[in-house]
Protein backbone atom coordinates (compact mmCIF):
# COMPACT_ATOMS: atom_id res chain seq x y z
CA UNK A 1 0.00 0.00 0.00
CA UNK A 2 1.14 3.53 -0.76
CA UNK A 3 0.63 5.72 2.32
CA UNK A 4 -0.26 9.40 2.09
CA UNK A 5 1.39 9.91 5.49
CA UNK A 6 3.68 6.96 6.36
CA UNK A 7 4.59 6.04 9.92
CA UNK A 8 8.25 6.99 9.40
CA UNK A 9 10.25 8.79 6.75
CA UNK A 10 14.00 8.34 6.27
CA UNK A 11 15.78 11.07 4.30
CA UNK A 12 19.25 10.24 2.96
CA UNK A 13 21.46 13.14 1.90
CA UNK A 14 24.22 13.06 -0.69
CA UNK A 15 26.84 13.40 2.06
CA UNK A 16 25.52 10.16 3.58
CA UNK A 17 25.88 8.38 0.26
CA UNK A 18 29.42 9.71 -0.19
CA UNK A 19 30.41 8.61 3.32
CA UNK A 20 29.36 5.04 2.52
CA UNK A 21 30.97 5.14 -0.92
CA UNK A 22 34.25 6.23 0.68
CA UNK A 23 34.16 3.02 2.70
CA UNK A 24 33.60 0.98 -0.45
CA UNK A 25 36.50 2.73 -2.16
CA UNK A 26 38.79 2.20 0.83
CA UNK A 27 38.55 -1.58 0.63
CA UNK A 28 38.19 -1.94 4.41
CA UNK A 29 34.65 -3.00 5.25
CA UNK A 30 34.68 -4.54 8.72
CA UNK A 31 35.07 -2.82 12.09
CA UNK A 32 37.99 -0.41 11.87
CA UNK A 33 38.94 3.28 11.93
CA UNK A 34 35.54 4.67 10.96
CA UNK A 35 33.88 2.65 13.70
CA UNK A 36 36.32 4.04 16.24
CA UNK A 37 35.75 7.60 14.99
CA UNK A 38 31.98 7.14 15.17
CA UNK A 39 32.25 5.85 18.73
CA UNK A 40 34.25 8.91 19.79
CA UNK A 41 31.79 11.30 18.16
CA UNK A 42 28.80 9.46 19.60
CA UNK A 43 30.22 9.46 23.15
CA UNK A 44 30.80 13.21 22.90
CA UNK A 45 27.30 13.84 21.57
CA UNK A 46 25.59 11.77 24.26
CA UNK A 47 27.86 13.05 27.04
CA UNK A 48 29.43 9.81 28.23
CA UNK A 49 33.06 8.67 28.54
CA UNK A 50 32.58 5.45 26.59
CA UNK A 51 30.47 4.38 23.60
CA UNK A 52 30.83 0.96 21.97
CA UNK A 53 29.29 0.51 18.53
CA UNK A 54 27.52 -2.81 17.94
CA UNK A 55 25.43 -4.51 15.28
CA UNK A 56 21.99 -3.72 16.76
CA UNK A 57 20.19 -2.40 19.80
CA UNK A 58 19.37 -5.99 20.75
CA UNK A 59 23.06 -6.89 20.59
CA UNK A 60 23.76 -3.93 22.85
CA UNK A 61 21.23 -5.08 25.44
CA UNK A 62 22.63 -8.61 25.36
CA UNK A 63 26.18 -7.36 25.85
CA UNK A 64 25.08 -5.01 28.63
CA UNK A 65 23.43 -7.89 30.47
CA UNK A 66 26.51 -10.05 30.04
CA UNK A 67 28.85 -7.27 31.17
CA UNK A 68 26.59 -6.69 34.20
CA UNK A 69 27.06 -10.33 35.20
CA UNK A 70 23.47 -11.39 34.51
CA UNK A 71 23.27 -15.18 34.45
CA UNK A 72 21.30 -18.31 35.38
CA UNK A 73 19.24 -17.92 38.55
CA UNK A 74 19.11 -14.13 38.28
CA UNK A 75 16.06 -11.95 37.81
CA UNK A 76 15.97 -8.79 35.70
CA UNK A 77 13.05 -6.37 36.10
CA UNK A 78 11.68 -5.08 32.79
CA UNK A 79 8.62 -2.88 32.12
CA UNK A 80 5.83 -4.69 30.30
CA UNK A 81 5.52 -1.87 27.75
CA UNK A 82 8.64 -2.21 25.63
CA UNK A 83 10.03 -3.95 22.57
CA UNK A 84 10.62 -7.66 23.09
CA UNK A 85 14.44 -7.47 23.15
CA UNK A 86 14.33 -5.70 26.53
CA UNK A 87 13.09 -9.00 27.98
CA UNK A 88 14.64 -11.53 25.60
CA UNK A 89 18.24 -10.44 26.19
CA UNK A 90 18.29 -11.22 29.95
CA UNK A 91 16.78 -14.59 29.08
CA UNK A 92 19.58 -15.21 26.58
CA UNK A 93 21.89 -14.93 29.60
CA UNK A 94 19.87 -17.58 31.45
CA UNK A 95 18.05 -15.12 33.71
CA UNK A 96 14.33 -14.61 34.24
CA UNK A 97 12.62 -11.46 32.99
CA UNK A 98 10.27 -10.14 35.69
CA UNK A 99 7.70 -7.78 34.19
CA UNK A 100 6.71 -4.64 36.10
CA UNK A 101 3.90 -2.17 35.58
CA UNK A 102 4.10 1.36 34.17
CA UNK A 103 3.04 4.63 35.80
CA UNK A 104 -0.20 5.09 33.87
CA UNK A 105 -1.64 4.48 30.39
CA UNK A 106 -0.80 8.10 29.52
CA UNK A 107 2.73 7.73 30.96
CA UNK A 108 3.85 4.22 29.95
CA UNK A 109 7.31 4.25 31.55
CA UNK A 110 8.20 1.90 34.39
CA UNK A 111 6.62 2.53 37.79
CA UNK A 112 9.29 2.96 40.46
CA UNK A 113 7.03 1.70 43.25
CA UNK A 114 6.24 -1.47 41.31
CA UNK A 115 9.92 -1.99 40.54
CA UNK A 116 10.67 -1.84 44.27
CA UNK A 117 7.87 -4.31 45.05
CA UNK A 118 9.32 -6.83 42.61
CA UNK A 119 12.91 -6.76 43.87
CA UNK A 120 14.03 -10.04 45.44
CA UNK A 121 17.33 -11.53 46.56
CA UNK A 122 17.72 -12.80 42.98
CA UNK A 123 17.33 -9.39 41.30
CA UNK A 124 20.52 -8.65 39.39
CA UNK A 125 19.46 -5.74 37.18
CA UNK A 126 16.68 -3.37 36.19
CA UNK A 127 16.21 -2.44 32.54
CA UNK A 128 14.58 1.01 32.45
CA UNK A 129 13.03 1.79 29.07
CA UNK A 130 12.56 5.33 27.78
CA UNK A 131 9.40 4.41 25.92
CA UNK A 132 8.68 6.20 22.61
CA UNK A 133 11.54 8.61 23.37
CA UNK A 134 10.07 9.96 26.62
CA UNK A 135 12.59 9.72 29.49
CA UNK A 136 11.79 7.51 32.45
CA UNK A 137 12.72 8.70 35.95
CA UNK A 138 16.06 6.92 35.84
CA UNK A 139 17.60 9.21 38.48
CA UNK A 140 15.20 7.74 41.05
CA UNK A 141 15.66 4.23 39.64
CA UNK A 142 19.45 4.56 39.85
CA UNK A 143 19.17 5.63 43.50
CA UNK A 144 17.06 2.57 44.28
CA UNK A 145 19.43 0.28 42.40
CA UNK A 146 22.49 1.66 44.18
CA UNK A 147 20.80 1.16 47.54
CA UNK A 148 20.05 -2.48 46.69
CA UNK A 149 23.28 -3.36 44.88
CA UNK A 150 21.49 -3.78 41.54
CA UNK A 151 22.75 -2.84 38.07
CA UNK A 152 20.71 -0.29 36.11
CA UNK A 153 20.65 -0.70 32.34
CA UNK A 154 18.98 2.09 30.38
CA UNK A 155 17.18 0.89 27.28
CA UNK A 156 17.53 4.10 25.27
CA UNK A 157 16.81 2.41 21.94
CA UNK A 158 13.99 4.88 21.21
CA UNK A 159 15.39 7.84 23.10
CA UNK A 160 18.75 9.11 21.88
CA UNK A 161 18.89 12.81 22.79
CA UNK A 162 16.09 12.69 25.36
CA UNK A 163 16.79 15.04 28.29
CA UNK A 164 16.78 13.33 31.68
CA UNK A 165 16.88 16.47 33.83
CA UNK A 166 17.36 20.23 33.85
CA UNK A 167 21.13 19.73 34.00
CA UNK A 168 21.04 18.51 30.41
CA UNK A 169 22.01 14.92 31.10
CA UNK A 170 20.81 12.66 28.32
CA UNK A 171 19.33 9.20 28.11
CA UNK A 172 22.03 6.57 28.44
CA UNK A 173 24.16 8.51 30.94
CA UNK A 174 22.44 7.71 34.26
CA UNK A 175 22.51 3.92 34.36
CA UNK A 176 25.58 1.75 34.77
CA UNK A 177 25.08 0.95 31.07
CA UNK A 178 22.99 2.51 28.31
CA UNK A 179 21.84 0.85 25.10
CA UNK A 180 20.89 2.51 21.81
CA UNK A 181 19.42 1.39 18.49
CA UNK A 182 20.03 2.91 15.07
CA UNK A 183 17.18 1.06 13.35
CA UNK A 184 15.45 2.67 10.38
CA UNK A 185 12.63 4.35 12.35
CA UNK A 186 14.97 5.82 14.95
CA UNK A 187 16.15 9.39 15.31
CA UNK A 188 19.71 8.40 14.32
CA UNK A 189 19.21 5.84 11.57
CA UNK A 190 21.80 3.66 9.82
CA UNK A 191 19.45 0.76 8.96
CA UNK A 192 20.74 -1.66 11.57
CA UNK A 193 23.17 -0.92 14.37
CA UNK A 194 23.41 0.14 17.97
CA UNK A 195 25.72 1.20 20.79
CA UNK A 196 26.39 0.64 24.46
CA UNK A 197 27.43 3.56 26.68
CA UNK A 198 28.95 3.61 30.14
CA UNK A 199 30.88 5.85 32.50
CA UNK A 200 32.49 2.72 33.93
CA UNK A 201 35.70 1.92 32.07
CA UNK A 202 35.71 -1.74 33.08
CA UNK A 203 32.12 -2.29 31.94
CA UNK A 204 32.85 -0.61 28.60
CA UNK A 205 36.02 -2.68 28.21
CA UNK A 206 34.05 -5.87 28.84
CA UNK A 207 31.43 -4.91 26.24
CA UNK A 208 34.20 -4.22 23.70
CA UNK A 209 35.71 -7.63 24.37
CA UNK A 210 32.45 -9.54 24.10
CA UNK A 211 31.25 -7.88 20.87
CA UNK A 212 34.02 -9.59 18.84
CA UNK A 213 34.23 -13.18 20.08
CA UNK A 214 36.10 -12.13 23.25
CA UNK A 215 39.28 -11.91 21.15
CA UNK A 216 42.11 -9.90 22.65
CA UNK A 217 42.81 -8.11 19.36
CA UNK A 218 40.78 -7.23 16.29
CA UNK A 219 41.30 -7.66 12.57
CA UNK A 220 42.15 -3.97 12.12
CA UNK A 221 44.88 -4.22 14.79
CA UNK A 222 46.44 -7.20 13.05
CA UNK A 223 46.08 -5.59 9.62
CA UNK A 224 48.17 -2.66 10.84
CA UNK A 225 50.73 -4.98 12.38
CA UNK A 226 49.93 -3.92 15.96
CA UNK A 227 49.25 -7.52 16.97
CA UNK A 228 50.59 -10.76 15.54
CA UNK A 229 47.83 -12.98 16.88
CA UNK A 230 45.09 -13.08 19.54
CA UNK A 231 43.73 -15.04 22.45
CA UNK A 232 40.07 -15.86 23.21
CA UNK A 233 39.42 -15.32 26.92
CA UNK A 234 35.69 -16.12 27.27
CA UNK A 235 32.61 -16.84 25.17
CA UNK A 236 31.85 -13.82 23.00
CA UNK A 237 29.77 -12.90 19.97
CA UNK A 238 29.98 -11.40 16.51
CA UNK A 239 28.17 -8.16 17.36
CA UNK A 240 30.52 -5.85 15.45
CA UNK A 241 29.35 -2.79 13.52
CA UNK A 242 30.69 -2.62 9.97
CA UNK A 243 32.48 0.41 8.56
CA UNK A 244 29.69 1.44 6.17
CA UNK A 245 27.15 1.82 8.97
CA UNK A 246 29.69 3.60 11.16
CA UNK A 247 30.44 6.04 8.36
CA UNK A 248 26.73 6.61 7.78
CA UNK A 249 26.20 7.20 11.50
CA UNK A 250 29.07 9.69 11.63
CA UNK A 251 27.63 11.52 8.61
CA UNK A 252 24.14 11.76 10.13
CA UNK A 253 25.17 12.53 13.73
CA UNK A 254 25.78 16.28 13.18
CA UNK A 255 22.16 16.59 11.98
CA UNK A 256 20.72 14.82 15.03
CA UNK A 257 20.04 18.06 16.95
CA UNK A 258 17.94 19.34 14.06
CA UNK A 259 16.23 15.96 13.63
CA UNK A 260 15.10 15.96 17.27
CA UNK A 261 14.08 19.63 17.13
CA UNK A 262 11.95 18.83 14.09
CA UNK A 263 10.30 15.91 15.84
CA UNK A 264 9.52 18.10 18.86
CA UNK A 265 7.89 20.64 16.56
CA UNK A 266 5.78 17.86 15.05
CA UNK A 267 4.74 16.71 18.55
CA UNK A 268 3.72 20.28 19.43
CA UNK A 269 1.77 20.48 16.18
CA UNK A 270 -0.10 17.28 16.98
CA UNK A 271 -0.93 18.49 20.48
CA UNK A 272 -2.32 21.77 19.15
CA UNK A 273 -4.48 20.03 16.55
CA UNK A 274 -5.69 17.12 18.70
CA UNK A 275 -6.26 18.86 22.04
CA UNK A 276 -9.78 18.47 23.45
CA UNK A 277 -10.82 16.11 20.65
CA UNK A 278 -13.65 14.02 22.16
CA UNK A 279 -12.73 10.36 22.44
CA UNK A 280 -8.98 11.00 22.18
CA UNK A 281 -6.50 11.47 25.04
CA UNK A 282 -2.95 12.73 24.66
CA UNK A 283 -0.05 10.99 26.41
CA UNK A 284 2.42 12.71 28.74
CA UNK A 285 2.17 16.54 28.87
CA UNK A 286 3.52 19.63 27.14
CA UNK A 287 6.56 19.81 29.45
CA UNK A 288 7.51 16.22 28.60
CA UNK A 289 7.45 17.10 24.91
CA UNK A 290 10.46 19.37 25.42
CA UNK A 291 12.45 16.55 27.05
CA UNK A 292 11.50 13.74 24.67
CA UNK A 293 13.35 12.97 21.45
CA UNK A 294 10.11 11.56 19.98
CA UNK A 295 10.51 8.12 18.50
CA UNK A 296 6.71 8.02 18.30
CA UNK A 297 3.65 10.13 19.09
CA UNK A 298 1.11 8.14 21.11
CA UNK A 299 -2.57 8.88 21.66
CA UNK A 300 -5.09 6.94 23.73
CA UNK A 301 -8.55 5.80 22.70
CA UNK A 302 -11.36 4.63 25.00
CA UNK A 303 -10.61 0.90 24.63
CA UNK A 304 -9.19 -1.63 22.19
CA UNK A 305 -12.28 -1.71 19.98
CA UNK A 306 -12.25 2.08 19.67
CA UNK A 307 -8.50 2.05 19.01
CA UNK A 308 -8.79 -0.55 16.26
CA UNK A 309 -11.69 1.31 14.62
CA UNK A 310 -9.66 4.54 14.82
CA UNK A 311 -6.69 2.87 13.11
CA UNK A 312 -8.93 1.44 10.38
CA UNK A 313 -10.43 4.86 9.71
CA UNK A 314 -7.00 6.50 9.44
CA UNK A 315 -5.82 3.71 7.16
CA UNK A 316 -8.71 4.43 4.80
CA UNK A 317 -7.38 7.99 4.49
CA UNK A 318 -3.81 6.83 3.87
CA UNK A 319 -2.45 7.50 7.36
CA UNK A 320 -0.24 4.70 8.66
CA UNK A 321 -0.33 3.92 12.38
CA UNK A 322 0.88 1.18 14.70
CA UNK A 323 0.66 -0.01 18.32
CA UNK A 324 2.94 -1.89 20.70
CA UNK A 325 1.54 -4.91 22.59
CA UNK A 326 2.45 -5.45 26.23
CA UNK A 327 5.04 -8.22 26.45
CA UNK A 328 2.78 -10.71 28.18
CA UNK A 329 0.32 -10.44 25.28
CA UNK A 330 2.81 -12.47 23.22
CA UNK A 331 2.61 -16.27 23.30
CA UNK A 332 6.22 -16.60 24.46
CA UNK A 333 5.69 -14.21 27.38
CA UNK A 334 2.18 -15.25 28.45
CA UNK A 335 3.62 -17.16 31.45
CA UNK A 336 4.91 -13.83 32.77
CA UNK A 337 1.33 -12.98 33.70
CA UNK A 338 1.83 -15.34 36.65
CA UNK A 339 3.61 -12.43 38.33
CA UNK A 340 0.22 -10.74 38.68
CA UNK A 341 -1.86 -8.20 36.83
CA UNK A 342 -0.17 -5.18 35.33
CA UNK A 343 -3.23 -2.95 34.92
CA UNK A 344 -1.57 0.21 33.64
CA UNK A 345 0.62 -1.64 31.14
CA UNK A 346 -2.37 -3.62 29.90
CA UNK A 347 -4.53 -0.50 29.55
CA UNK A 348 -1.72 1.32 27.74
CA UNK A 349 -1.30 -1.57 25.33
CA UNK A 350 -5.01 -1.94 24.64
CA UNK A 351 -5.76 1.76 24.18
CA UNK A 352 -2.80 3.44 22.50
CA UNK A 353 -2.15 4.25 18.85
CA UNK A 354 1.11 5.61 17.43
CA UNK A 355 0.71 8.31 14.78
CA UNK A 356 3.27 9.10 12.05
CA UNK A 357 6.43 10.73 13.39
CA UNK A 358 9.27 12.23 11.37
CA UNK A 359 10.98 15.60 11.35
CA UNK A 360 10.00 15.96 7.67
CA UNK A 361 6.25 16.03 8.39
CA UNK A 362 4.73 19.31 7.17
CA UNK A 363 1.84 21.36 8.50
CA UNK A 364 -0.18 19.93 5.62
CA UNK A 365 0.65 16.39 6.77
CA UNK A 366 -0.36 17.21 10.34
CA UNK A 367 -3.60 18.80 9.14
CA UNK A 368 -4.37 15.66 7.14
CA UNK A 369 -3.75 13.39 10.16
CA UNK A 370 -5.81 15.64 12.44
CA UNK A 371 -8.67 15.77 9.92
CA UNK A 372 -8.59 11.97 9.65
CA UNK A 373 -8.65 11.70 13.46
CA UNK A 374 -11.63 14.06 13.74
CA UNK A 375 -13.52 12.15 11.05
CA UNK A 376 -12.75 8.83 12.74
CA UNK A 377 -14.13 10.04 16.06
CA UNK A 378 -17.14 11.96 14.70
Amino acid sequence: MSWTVPLADVRVEESDVEAVLDVMRSGWMTMGPRTSAFEDALAGWIGTPHAVAVSSGTAGLHLACRAAGVGPGDEVIVPANTFVSSASTPRLCGAEAVLCDVEAPERPNLDLADVERRITARTKAVIAVHFAGYPADVVAVRKLCDERGIVLIEDSAQAIGAAIDADGRRAGTIGHLGCFSFFSKNQLCVGEGGAVTSADEELAKHVRLLRSHAMTSGTWDRHRGHEASYDVVEIGFNYRMDEARAALGASRLPRLHDEIAGRRAVARGYRERLADLPGLELTWDAAAVERSSHFAFLVLLRDRAARDAFRDALRERGVQTTWYPALHAFTEYAPASAWGSLPNAEAASERHCALPMASSLTDLDLDLVAEAARAALA
